[in-house]
């Protein structure tokens, strides 16, 4: 059986950004992502090796988003294929993170970008 692990709305105090200044004082940032996945049938009968552990997943986001890039699609990238390595079973990621507060030069609440990976 296939389905979807999802961790919604992890909030991360980064240093990512192109300009020197995001990346010595940092920014807030959101990150969601979302992992379709088969399902054995362990996890039917309540054991957590039949699903994608979203702690482990957590781990694997937690990492990434503290590892400074430029470019948040260089971040979503990496936590997409780090999750594709680590999770077997896992089929497709999408992996979304917004910016907020983006030095554009106007209002604007955040900017989000999305990567898709799949197997």
């Amino acid at each position: 059986m296939t389905g979807k692990v999802a961790l919604e709305g992890l909030e991360f105090h980064a240093y990512h950004g192109v300009y020197p200044h995001e990346r010595s004082s940092g920014n807030k940032f959101e990150v969601d992502v979302i992992v379709e996945t088969a399902f054995s049938d362990s996890a039917f009968r309540d054991d957590l090796n039949g699903t994608i552990n979203y702690e482990d997943l957590y781990a694997i986001v937690k990492a990434e988003m503290a590892r400074p890039s430029k470019l948040l699609e260089t971040v979503a990238y990496a936590i997409a294929g780090k999750t594709l390595e680590t999770f077997r079973e896992a089929q497709r990621v999408e992996v979304l993170i917004s910016k907020f507060n983006p030095p554009i030069g106007g209002v604007c609440k955040k900017a989000t970008v999305t990567v898709s990976r799949q197997r």
